[in-house]
């Protein structure tokens, strides 16, 4: 049976009654000058042990409730202690852990004591320890050196040969030779040092593109814990299915595969940018986001190709090797030798020059063209794929609405998450390819900076 006080509230309610009966039984003795039956007398004495023996009980309980407290307190205390530990644990695990989400204190760790890196620095960086550009410079400083020691043997034996005017006359016209390869050396290292630049602002603003998608797939993940948390909040009282929690957890592994892709894509896209500026391929960088939102061409498509031909290293290397060749056929002419073979492959080599420029030429203004197209369609695609990721997003508010509501299910949310995150990376995708169309635009016209 249950009542509606407890057992020490009965206790204290039966003393009452007790005391209440003695003190009326007092005063009815004393109203009528007797003195109390002996029955009474007993009866008032049992109720004094009654009294005792109760009250010594309602110690005995306290005393049983404060040791019952102490008892609780204790083991709260260890449970707390327990607790403690676990939490202690799971946060070392957590730490620890390779995978995203989890990883997210030592990936804090990392990008504060990751280096502050901007695109003209990693480009200045490149053009110091670069291999390729080391390589080309070293090539140019060694052709020079071969060709000046051709040159001074050349210029030995023929000394020994001829003193004459034409000995001279040749001295001269390989000076001009020797100054000519020298240039052309150079504008090699100059070609090299721009095709790297390329390599360089291509690989930054890959790599500015994996850290900006890894947030991207961060942010999907805890989209997709927190549908699952609704949804087994939902079941646990009845509203929803089990399917609904097993859907649920198919989208939160889904984001967790995706952002493990992310991670990996981030890794890899880190050493290759390391590679490209001569540093160590596993040296943390925090990128500063560079942004080449820039207004649309002043000139047109003939006018970029025009200054691109004026501009373009290539174009004066290939000049420079024409002059060379050119060169090499006066002084065999001046030696009466236009007609022996070293005459002749002068000549073949004069229209190789040629025929170079003119494929340079097309080359160039393929390049020019291609470049000044995707700029102008990367401007475009940009504005498309921002209202579309826009259009997502409300859609996925919306249904989210519905869901809470009961007019969804669990799979209609995340298909609208699936949908909001890839419209996201597609627009962040469009930035990036918006960005590398204005470096390879820059290339393409031969502007340096």
């Amino acid at each position: 049976m249950n009542f509606p006080y407890s057992s020490k509230k009965w206790l204290t309610l039966s003393i009452a009654a007790v005391m209440a009966t003695s003190i009326g039984v007092g005063a009815v003795a004393s109203e009528s000058g007797t003195a109390a039956p002996a029955s009474q007398t007993q009866g008032s004495q049992q109720n004094d042990k009654a009294t005792t023996a109760a009250t010594a009980d309602n110690s005995k309980a306290d005393a049983n409730k404060t040791d019952a407290t102490k008892a609780d307190t204790a083991a709260t205390e260890d449970k707390a202690a327990a607790n403690g530990t676990a939490d202690a644990k799971a946060a070392d695990a957590k730490n620890t852990s390779p995978s995203g989400t989890t990883g997210t204190t030592n990936a804090s760790d990392s990008t504060s004591a990751a280096e502050q890196m901007t695109l003209a620095k990693a480009i200045e960086q490149a053009m110091q320890t670069n291999s390729k550009i080391q390589t080309a410079r070293l090539e140019a400083k060694t052709a020079d050196i071969n060709q000046s020691l051709a040159y001074d043997s050349a210029a030995d034996m023929r000394g020994l040969l001829d003193r004459s005017l034409e000995a001279s006359k040749q001295k001269y016209i390989g000076t001009k030779q020797a100054d000519l390869t020298k240039k052309l050396n150079q504008l090699a290292v100059k070609v090299t040092e721009n095709q790297v630049k390329l390599g360089v602002q291509q690989a930054y603003y890959n790599l500015l593109h994996a850290q900006a998608d890894l947030e991207l797939k961060k942010q999907s993940l805890n989209r997709a814990q927190t549908q699952l948390k609704v949804a087994k909040a939902a079941f646990d009282v009845g509203t929803k299915a089990k399917t609904d929690i097993l859907q649920a957890e198919m989208g939160v592994a889904g984001a967790q595969a995706a952002l493990a892709a992310a991670e990996n894509t981030l890794e890899i896209n880190g050493m290759k940018f390391n590679e490209i500026i001569g540093v160590d391929v596993n040296k943390k960088w925090k990128l500063t986001p560079e942004n080449k939102q820039i207004a649309a061409p002043a000139m047109n498509l003939q006018q970029a190709q025009e200054q691109a031909l004026k501009q373009r290293h290539e174009i004066v290397q290939k000049e420079g090797e024409l002059e060379l060749a050119n060169t090499t056929v006066n002084v065999l002419e001046d030696w009466s030798m236009q007609a022996t073979y070293n005459g002749r492959i002068a000549k073949n080599n004069v229209e190789k020059a040629k025929l170079a420029i003119e494929e340079q030429n097309r080359q160039i203004k393929t390049e020019v063209a291609e470049a000044y197209l995707n700029l102008n369609a990367a401007r475009v695609a940009i504005d498309f794929r921002k209202k579309a990721m826009e259009a997502a997003a409300e859609s996925y508010r919306l249904t989210n609405l519905r869901f809470e509501n009961g007019l969804a299910t669990t799979l209609e949310v995340i298909q609208a998450e699936e949908e909001l995150a890839e419209k996201e990376n597609q627009h962040l995708e469009a930035i990036r390819n918006y960005n590398l169309a204005v470096v390879n635009f820059e290339n393409a016209l031969g502007v340096n900076k």
